[in-house]
């Protein structure tokens, strides 16, 4: 059967979203940058470097030639780091079929001009992008395993969102709608850097009610940063707000997490990502969530601090003092809809 989805990025998520999809029975490409890997798991059926562990059904065609993964799809799925999806949108452009769907599962914020990914898309292919978010708390392993798990899908086309759920939807992956494009997006960028936030707390020893403060006022910030840019503020408190936060601030398998991990044990940000093998998405946003709080003049201790222990080499235990010296005021002052003040 000639294949009508493509699945652009062969990381951990993409390629657990390949096999998703494979148990469906639907055939698909699965673009895969590396050429030797592409190779290797042609052969093997197993994404030894990203995904270890999970063969890949029989409907599943690794590949790793860009314009042939993508002409004649009807669905796209792009699964990249996110600071390269404005160059990837105009790689694909010139070979995407009228009436594609291009579905966003990449996570982060543009550095400099500071846009969610499907604004970056949409400002690469125009009128040519139809477009769906896919987020949520989802760890790439317990997807792949068909852990039972829960994720939205965003879209401002009603058309686009019910297809990409239909696509998506299984009995242990149950698939949601909004219309908040920009609040799911934020949402799912955002919460990388509290979880490095989170991992420095862990990594320095602390106790749960430090992780559960820090969770809780961490989505006030995420909040206050999303409703500055139009998103509704019920958004933060659904999937991909409260539900993706919590999972990657807790979780063993969060790579963020993980980072805050090693700074709040002594390590420098060179070092751990010299050490790492899968991109950590919260890195590079934690310099957008900085930048996006002083554009709006929005107070985002946490943010703050966390950017100032990565690239300013603040002591994490100095950072973790000061932020419990900021000056505070009512629970939900600046997150509009819910503050009347």
């Amino acid at each position: 059967m000639k294949s009508e989805i493509a699945i652009i990025g062969a990381g951990s998520w993409g390629t657990a979203l390949s096999i998703h999809l494979g148990n469906k029975g639907l055939p698909l490409d699965l673009w895969v940058y590396e050429k030797d890997l592409a190779e290797s798991m042609q052969t093997s059926r197993e994404n030894t470097q990203f995904l270890p562990g999970f063969i890949l059904p029989d409907t599943v065609a690794p590949v790793d030639d860009l314009k042939s993964a993508v002409k004649g799809k009807r669905v796209l799925v792009l699964v990249t780091p996110s600071h390269i999806l404005g160059s990837l949108a105009r790689q694909l452009s010139p070979h995407l079929d009228a009436n594609t769907l291009i579905v966003n599962a990449s996570k982060g914020l543009e550095e400099e001009i500071l846009l969610p990914p499907s604004q970056v898309i949409k400002r690469e292919l125009g009128d040519k992008a139809i477009l769906a978010t896919l987020s949520g708390p989802t760890f790439a392993k317990e997807v792949a395993r068909q852990v039972p798990s829960t994720i939205v899908v965003a879209s401002e086309n009603s058309k686009a969102a019910q297809q990409a759920q239909d696509l998506f939807a299984t009995e242990t992956l149950r698939v949601f709608t909004s219309d908040d494009v920009i609040g799911v997006e934020v949402g799912g960028a955002l919460k990388n850097v509290i979880a490095i936030a989170a991992g420095i707390c862990d990594g320095l020893g602390l106790g749960h009610n430090t992780r559960a403060g820090l969770i809780t006022r961490g989505l006030v910030e995420i909040s206050r940063i999303g409703t500055a840019m139009g998103a509704r503020p019920e958004t933060f408190y659904g999937l991909s707000g409260l539900g993706d936060l919590v999972l990657t601030c807790t979780g063993d398998l969060s790579r963020n997490r993980s980072v805050g991990i090693k700074l709040g044990q002594g390590d420098k940000l060179e070092d751990i990502i010299k050490n790492m093998q899968m991109v950590a998405e919260g890195i590079k946003t934690v310099k957008s969530a900085f930048a996006l709080k002083e554009k709006f003049g929005i107070q985002a201790s946490i943010i703050e601090q966390t950017y100032r222990v990565l690239y300013e080499n603040k002591e994490p235990r100095q950072a973790l003092a000061d932020l419990m010296k900021v000056e505070i005021s009512s629970e939900f002052s600046g997150v509009r809809g819910l503050d009347e003040s």
